[in-house]
């Protein structure tokens, strides 16, 4: 429950369409695939043991709050118990990277530092920059451009320029995932003295927010298929948009915590199911 298994899908859609990009351009490495891929959870699963202890410790997660179940506040764990386990995600996250940068060069180690700096500065440190409104951009800098990028770059240490391109929708989806979460989250956030872009914004700006995330993302990927940047086939991407229609109107109309937790689930699904359908289109386009 500490690892938030539901959320660790926003890092596995990166590594796809990154390592599609590889199998397109003739070389995809299977070992860079699996170690970019198990590595990138266990960054994810870091974080969420990270955010679990630091936002109990802040005193952020009440019994007011929205929302499944958090392992320290819940009483689950200790905050020391989350903590090793939080080391132990970096330790096999650190063994992953060394290997990626290991094949790849020393662009991997300067991406696994700051991830792993970010991560924890998330809401842990003197300046917790999830608490000043700052989470969306670096969640698109890391799971959106360093996602994709990354995972192209580990296979021959080249980032050709439909992979930056594509980093772009991804990570407007995987940030749209982070907007529900915290428009869920939005009164008990405000009372806690967490100011997110949510509380900074108000409840109608992260409606809009969330809105042009998801349809900026669709936006772009028929626009580089059309202009010929990424293949013809990526289109196929957008077969999920259907998909997006029900989180879209959750959010927009709703304020009831149970239909925002659904709304945040199903637009972790159209994150993913965009990256499987850019990751087909880019290997077989």
């Amino acid at each position: 429950m500490a690892a938030r298994p539901a959320t660790l899908l926003a890092a596995v859609a990166p590594v796809l369409v990154g390592s599609g990009l590889a199998a397109h351009d003739g070389v995809f490495r299977s070992d860079a695939f699996a170690v970019t891929l198990v590595t990138a959870v266990l960054i994810n699963a870091a974080a969420n043991f990270a955010n679990d202890a630091s936002d109990h410790a802040r005193g952020a997660d009440t019994t007011d709050r929205i929302g499944p179940l958090r392992a320290v506040s819940g009483g689950l764990l200790s905050s020391r118990q989350v903590w090793m386990g939080t080391a132990v995600a970096v330790s096999l996250a650190c063994a992953g990277g060394a290997y990626l940068a290991w094949i790849a060069g020393w662009p991997i180690l300067l991406i696994g530092v700051t991830a792993l700096v970010a991560m924890v500065a998330y809401s842990g440190g003197p300046w917790p920059y999830g608490y000043h409104g700052l989470g969306e951009v670096f969640v698109f800098g890391f799971f959106g451009v360093a996602g994709v990028v990354g995972s192209r770059f580990v296979h021959d240490s080249t980032a050709p320029a439909d992979a930056w391109l594509l980093a772009i929708p991804v990570g407007f989806l995987v940030t749209a995932i982070l907007v529900a979460n915290n428009i869920r989250d939005i009164d008990t956030d405000r009372a806690a003295g967490k100011r997110t872009l949510a509380v900074i914004i108000g409840r109608p700006g992260t409606r809009l927010l969330f809105g042009m995330l998801l349809a900026g993302a669709f936006a772009l990927i028929a626009a580089y298929a059309a202009a010929g940047a990424t293949p013809p086939l990526t289109l196929i991407a957008l077969g999920a948009m259907p998909m997006a229609i029900g989180p879209l109107r959750a959010v927009v109309t709703e304020e009831a915590g149970p239909l925002l937790i659904r709304a945040l689930k199903a637009t972790a699904r159209v994150h993913l199911a965009v990256g499987v359908l850019l990751a087909l289109g880019t290997t077989f386009g």
